[in-house]
């Protein structure tokens, strides 16, 4: 059985979590809090040596790292990743962007606000992430606009990746009701088979 090293409040890690639940494999739950630095420890660093969250271990001694990467292992010849190549390269090209552009101005301002509870020791960061953060969004806004999910307008890795953090933005401060087409993506997302929120543990 797969063993996902996990912190429940993660996004990061709720991108597998969702994808494992709905390609109903089973695995292993192993919760890591990483504001107590366990994964920080020698034990924790010989699987990832980036000290980081999730971490997927598929065999025993055989980790994966990096959120998306874990994505992409899991959704090869399934119906999350698509079988043409322009296609599959497009799923790609959304990872990428939820990664460089997405994910650090999102998650960061929800971690200080909701995570650490210290909004007021982050405030100009803050304010700073969130305007990168907004432009991220209307990319998302105006490409959903047109269209049901980010590539061929089916469901698959490439809307996993870009829900984790979207969906909780608000606890980062950001105003979700300016984007119409993103809450609209979201309520199709929340209606595929198998969904689980973010704050549910594998039974």
């Amino acid at each position: 059985m797969y063993k996902l090293y996990d912190f429940l409040p993660s996004g990061n890690g709720y991108k597998v979590r969702l994808l494992l639940t709905q390609l109903q494999i089973p695995f292993e739950l192993v919760e890591l809090n990483i504001l107590n630095k366990e994964t920080r420890t020698s034990e924790f660093l010989q699987k990832n040596p980036n000290g980081k969250i999730p971490v997927l271990e598929t065999a025993p001694e055989q980790f994966i790292s990096e959120s998306n990467a874990i994505l992409y292992y899991l959704s090869q010849g399934t119906e999350y990743f698509p079988q043409e190549k322009y296609q599959q390269t497009q799923v790609m090209q959304w990872l990428f962007f939820e990664q460089y552009s997405h994910e650090p101005n999102l998650a960061t301002p929800r971690y200080w606000i909701s995570v650490l509870k210290q909004p007021d020791k982050y405030q100009e960061q803050i304010e700073q992430k969130q305007k990168l953060g907004y432009a991220a969004l209307n990319v998302m806004e105006q490409y959903l606009q047109n269209h049901d999910f980010f590539v061929e307008d089916k469901y698959s890795i490439a809307d996993i990746g870009l829900y984790a953090y979207t969906h909780v933005a608000t606890e980062g401060g950001f105003d979700l009701t300016k984007f119409p087409a993103i809450l609209a993506w979201f309520k199709r997302i929340e209606s595929q088979p198998r969904y689980i929120k973010i704050s549910d543990r594998p039974n």
